[in-house]
């Protein structure tokens, strides 16, 4: 049936809504694909429903070539499989719960590893069953603290999960390339801008993991990546150490009064002032921040220090990858009172030590190097404090921020920073869930096997709007036609009998020769029909006008702007090519 303005459920808006920041954003809302329901949460209308349903068809094309069979979990699911596994404590606030009415606890699912290894131990027994991969594409729950972007992070989203189950960790690794090879071949049918990167495991667990992410400046997630290859999430970016130097030409440590100094750029002026006959930088200091971590279950918060080169910020997001799954947050004025050998601005590793703080340092904080840092006494710090002679870190944390210019940690040449938005995610999870649920096989000489296991995701609803980040204009949305709601967006640019006619006639000759078509059939100026077009983004527009009487129609392409007049006889067949072609 033959989809027209006049009738379509569909409001275009002029202004953005209040509250959108990116692009795919306003475009989305003033487009009328999707409505805002509550923060995080979203309908989509008849426009961004077909646009989603382009991509998750296109994901499960994918899917099913590669061998993996769809299955439909239930969202609504018991508390006991992820007890059994620690995460109904480990995704702590972010996991919506729910009571029934008597009592028993339930969650609104984030993700289902539990579920499927149950449902896989519940009808496979034999080695001859493996290797499997089951997939669902389904709408997952996380209580984000701040959602924003739209949908790109809701609280409710629509989500490809799949998980592959194999006998051996080399069966393991040929599933996971298997997905990954897919989700190449996904990404490019979207015409997406991606790069693939190392990434952090985080609740997943295991030790391969790897994210997709669609290049774009208003994306989340920052990685960096290296001109031999080398690309990371900054959060699975490890540091080149240099190496040990030795301690014993290194002058003593001496403590110098440096009044009003709290700040590493006030230390370092007054250093330089202070005729001690050299230059400092601050990447001569050592900025030590305290925070506070609180593991999965616990009441209380436990102190730790972090050691970082002046230069350089704690990158919060870093830590909290690094010290999963418990929760990390900066000290408040009350946590400092209540510790008394917190000097605030003027902290040393010698009352950490002193009171039994865990202390980590950056892995540029090798022994032999000397530093300038807090005498852990107001206005004074320590010059010359040398690492592995005057103090002893408990350890080494990646928690200082990654910078451009930094050198790659695959030793070829210095990183380049990006932004991106994370649209796939694949792990090698090992046997973490199959060792919870006891999920064995019997081997061909009778013994039970192991069952290891793959977790593989793609946000299909953030999927749309990351195409949209990477596919608009100042006009409006750009769809490529992979995921069009429509071929051909039919405009008829006049309000007499034969415009509409002949509008009418085109857009059922072009549906008879099998092309998806909206007809703008509405009695509004042109003006306001052209900047709909422009907005809605489909991705050729043919405009039914005074070119008619000529036996001409204007054809223009979204993309490229580019206008060019066809002949009326012949046009479907034209606008066949230009869709397929």
């Amino acid at each position: 049936m033959l989809t027209r303005m006049s009738s379509l459920f569909l409001r275009t808006l002029r202004e953005d809504p209040a509250d959108a920041e990116v692009p795919s954003h306003k475009l989305l809302v003033r487009a009328g694909y999707v409505r805002r329901v509550a923060p995080g949460v979203y309908s989509w209308l008849p426009l961004g429903l077909k646009v989603l349903r382009r991509v998750e068809q296109i994901v499960r094309e994918e899917m099913d070539a590669m061998g993996a069979q769809e299955i439909q979990l239930p969202a609504l699911l018991p508390r006991e499989p992820y007890e059994a596994t620690g995460r109904w404590t480990e995704y702590g606030p972010s996991l919506f719960r729910l009571k029934d009415r008597k009592g028993n606890d339930y969650l609104l699912g984030p993700t289902h590893e539990e579920l499927f290894t149950q449902v896989v131990k519940g009808e496979y027994s034999s080695y001859k069953d493996y290797p499997v991969t089951l997939y669902q594409i389904q709408n997952k729950y996380r209580d984000e603290e701040r959602p924003r972007a739209g949908i790109l992070r809701g609280r409710e989203f629509r989500m490809k999960d799949s998980y592959s189950f194999d006998l051996t960790d080399e069966g393991l690794a040929e599933s996971y390339t298997r997905h990954r090879d897919a989700y190449i071949r996904i990404f490019d049918r979207l015409a997406l801008d991606y790069v693939i990167v190392s990434a952090m495991s985080g609740a997943m667990g295991g030790s391969a993991s790897e994210e997709f992410l669609a290049i774009t400046e208003t994306g989340e997630d920052t990685f960096v990546r290296g001109p031999g290859g080398y690309a990371a999430n900054v959060e699975a970016v490890t540091t080149p150490a240099p190496p040990a130097q030795p301690v014993e030409d290194k002058p003593a440590a001496q403590v110098h009064h440096t009044p009003n100094t709290p700040t590493i750029e006030a230390l370092v002026t007054f250093l330089n002032g202070a005729g001690l006959g050299r230059e400092f930088t601050a990447a001569d200091t050592l900025k030590n921040v305290l925070l506070k971590i609180r593991r999965p279950g616990a009441v209380d918060w436990e102190l730790l220090g972090v050691g970082v080169p002046g230069d350089r910020e704690v990158d919060l997001k870093r830590v909290e990858a690094v010290v999963h799954p418990a929760e990390v947050a900066l000290l408040d004025e009350a946590d400092f009172a209540r510790n008394a050998f917190l000097v605030k601005g003027y902290i040393g590793p010698g009352a950490l030590a002193a009171n039994g703080v865990r202390y980590l340092v950056d892995p540029r904080i090798v022994t032999g190097t000397a530093w300038v840092t807090g005498a852990d006494k107001a206005d004074h710090h320590v010059v010359d404090l040398v690492a592995g002679r005057d103090f002893a870190p408990d350890g080494t944390i990646e928690a200082a921020e990654v910078r451009a210019g930094d050198p790659s940690p695959d030793g070829q040449g210095v990183l380049e920073a990006a932004r991106g938005i994370e649209i796939g995610h694949i792990f090698q999870l090992g046997r973490k869930f199959a060792d919870a649920f006891g999920l064995d096989a019997l081997g061909p000489d009778s013994k039970p096997v192991r069952i290891t296991m793959g977790s593989y995701g793609i946000g299909v609803s953030r999927l749309v709007a990351a195409v949209a980040e990477q596919s608009h204009d100042d006009s409006g949305l750009i769809w490529p036609r992979s995921v069009t709601p429509f071929d051909v967006h039919v405009v008829v640019a006049g309000k007499n009998a034969e415009l509409i006619e002949g509008g009418e006639v085109l857009a059922r000759e072009l549906e008879a020769a099998g092309l998806s078509v909206i007809l703008d059939d509405r009695k509004a100026s042109p003006g306001v029909k052209f900047a709909d077009a422009e907005l809605i983004g489909v991705p050729t527009i043919v405009v039914v006008g005074r070119g008619l009487a000529n036996g001409v129609i204007e054809l223009k392409d979204r993309r490229s702007g580019e206008r060019i007049e066809i002949p009326r006889e012949g046009a479907a067949e034209h606008l066949v090519g230009v869709v397929r072609g």
